[in-house]
């Protein structure tokens, strides 16, 4: 009878946690996964950040480090990953506390990483919003020199081809500066030299030719735009932070609430907004590509992007910059793909999807390139400049370069819409994946509120935005900067690799393939082979050179020319410690809790295991009806 009350308490506690595990909810299909995990891999760096580091360090020949750390760090800590999530049903607090109780805080570690990243990333969609709806405006602001917030040194590329075409049977040439039509000559004299052309001085007593633009200081009228109208910089600094831009606090506001009702109900609404979010940039970029190619000047641009410079993969920071795109571009050690993978069926196969979503990134980073360069070879022909002084990174290739590009295509505002609107869902793609992994962490923490996840999502949300106000003032763009360079950069190479020691040292890779197996991911010898490499030697080893270079050549933080004062520095470096903080204090609650014995942390807990799979498989039912009954009828 024992035995018999027994049999009955595990089946009621089995079905209690199947019906745990089908309240947290799944996702509707596997390829909703595979879309949300692209959404949330692909996302604004793709686009702003790989062109320019494939053009600072060698052309084509970055691939080639590229290449290799996708193997060697991207997609080793990404599999790793999913596994842990689908394995366990769990986020990531809970997941690597019951891996090992010494990790514990590695979980509380990431959330605090991609609270940090949600918030100022949020901020970038900000911007995006705002230059969304400018648009729309019957003139583009960014394209002209006639506003209030504009300098005499503003220069205008559209009021600059109309001084050109309006006097191109004069004599004398005129180009755009000081707000006016002026005569190169005249401009040209000013410095000791003769007028050539719109573009070039002449110096007789050298017998050379001049470049205009070494001589006259000119600012770039998007350049102007994205400084002093979107971001109200002024004469900002940290000590004169400024005040909140209405504008931009309701564009804030917008992209939370825009997040939340796609979050609403979890991954069950998330499922169907990744169709977009996901497949529409790749729609807008074939687009940007089509048109790009067919723009005078676009094949200097693509030649430029895919020259190859052998000499600079002798040079250390090429395969730093190769490291640190891989941890911006996949997400990884931001605790998001634990929770994506947490809602998939037990016997999805997340090996197959942590390959196929790794290839998609690195295809979407070379695709994107070609489209992006191909409109900057356009905009060089066209200002004529080097390709080499268009490309910026970070905000400038979005916000500066390509927003005055358009403006010398043909239908502007149809291209600038389709631009920021392809942007705009790359940003939230990522975001959904940030957001919710906050909200699974909270709800595995506590699970009663598991029924309110509506009310945590809008808990979550209303916190960030208020968090994200300050960056969204005069002089918000400082903190910005601060915490990008110190919360997602040095921190997560650290976490990064702990997440993979603790699978093959700690748990134990022989551990990891027999769980993968009974998951129905059996691997092939040399599959097998390529996981133990990298899991055990290859990966820990780049991880932590690529964390000792970083910390060697970081320097101090900047943005453009300002270089941040050593006290806001110093808050930098405490924001970055802060994600990294948890780890130390759970270690030493643990050593407490077991009684200062070190043998226990390292043990996995009791409730590490599979995730408890719902009861869909008739079988499977029949049985549990069958111990209930026999259970019945012995007592």
């Amino acid at each position: 009878m024992v035995d018999n009350q027994k049999n009955t308490k595990q089946v009621g506690q089995q079905q209690a946690a199947e019906e745990e595990n089908h309240d947290r909810g799944n996702w509707s299909s596997p390829f909703e996964f595979i879309l949300a995990c692209v959404g949330y891999a692909v996302g604004l760096g793709n686009v702003w950040r790989f062109p320019y580091l494939v053009f600072r360090n060698g052309g084509g020949a970055f691939l080639v480090p590229y290449l290799l750390m996708v193997f060697i760090i991207g997609l080793p800590i990404f599999f790793a990953e999913l596994f842990v999530g689908q394995y366990s049903g769990l986020g990531p607090i809970k997941a690597y506390h019951h891996l090992a109780p010494f990790f514990q805080g590695l979980g509380f570690c990431t959330l605090v990483v991609i609270t940090f990243v949600t918030i100022y990333y949020m901020v970038v969609i900000s911007w995006i919003i705002f230059y969304l709806f400018a648009s729309f405006f019957p003139k583009l602001l960014w394209g002209y020199c006639d506003n209030s917030f504009n300098s005499n040194n503003c220069y205008s590329s559209i009021e600059d081809s109309k001084c050109k075409t309006d006097n191109k049977h004069d004599d004398d040439d005129k180009i755009f500066y000081m707000k006016t039509c002026m005569s190169v000559k005249e401009i040209c004299k000013d410095y000791g030299l003769q007028g050539l052309n719109a573009s070039y001085c002449f110096n007789a007593e050298e017998n050379i030719q001049v470049p205009i633009r070494d001589k006259i200081k000119r600012v770039l009228a998007s350049e102007e735009y994205y400084y002093q109208n979107v971001l109200g910089l002024g004469d900002s600094t940290w000590t004169n932070w400024g005040y909140p831009r209405w504008q931009l606090v309701l564009c804030l506001l917008l992209g939370w609430i825009i997040a939340f009702f796609c979050l609403i109900k979890g991954v069950k609404s998330a499922g169907k907004v990744v169709y977009f979010t996901a497949l529409f940039p790749y729609v807008i970029l074939t687009a940007l590509l089509i048109r790009g190619a067919t723009l005078e000047g676009a094949w200097d641009g693509i030649q430029f992007y895919i020259t190859p410079n052998w000499e600079t993969l002798l040079s250390p920071s090429v395969w730093g910059d190769a490291a640190s795109q891989i941890f911006y571009s996949f997400g990884l050690a931001c605790g998001s793909l634990v929770a994506f993978a947490s809602y998939n069926q037990y016997k999805n196969n997340c090996h197959t999807d942590a390959v196929f979503v790794s290839l998609t990134n690195v295809f979407t980073c070379i695709f994107a390139g070609f489209s992006v360069f191909a409109v900057l070879g356009f905009m060089a022909h066209n200002i004529d400049v080097p390709v080499s002084e268009v490309v910026q990174s970070g905000p400038g290739l979005a916000f500066i370069a390509y927003p005055e590009a358009v403006l010398n295509m043909p239908w502007p505002h149809v291209w600038s819409i389709l631009f920021f609107l392809m942007m705009f869902t790359l940003g939230m793609g990522s975001q959904f994946g940030g957001i919710e992994a906050i909200c699974t962490s909270l709800i595995d923490q506590w699970p009663h509120l598991r029924q309110h996840h509506w009310r945590v999502t809008a808990g979550v949300c209303l916190c960030c935005f208020l968090a994200g106000l300050p960056m969204v003032c005069n002089g918000g763009v400082y903190m910005f900067t601060l915490m990008e360079w110190h919360t997602a950069s040095w921190a997560i190479l650290l976490l990064g690799l702990s997440e993979v020691v603790i699978l093959s040292w700690v748990y134990g890779f022989e551990r990891t393939f027999d769980n993968l197996r009974d998951m129905g991911m059996g691997l092939n010898k040399i599959v097998r082979g390529y996981w133990t490499a990298v899991w055990v030697v290859l990966t820990p080893i780049a991880s932590v050179g690529v964390f000792i270079f970083t910390m060697t050549d970081l320097g101090q933080t900047q943005f453009g020319d300002y270089i941040f004062p050593a006290w806001a520095d110093a808050l930098g470096w405490m924001m970055g410690a802060c994600t990294l903080i948890p780890f130390p204090i759970f270690t030493i609650y643990q050593l407490h809790k077991n009684g200062w014995s070190w043998k226990g942390l390292f043990t996995t807990t009791p409730e590490w295991g599979p995730q408890e799979v719902t009861l869909t498989n008739e079988a499977n039912a029949d049985q549990l009806t069958g111990i209930e009954n026999n259970a019945f009828e012995k007592v």
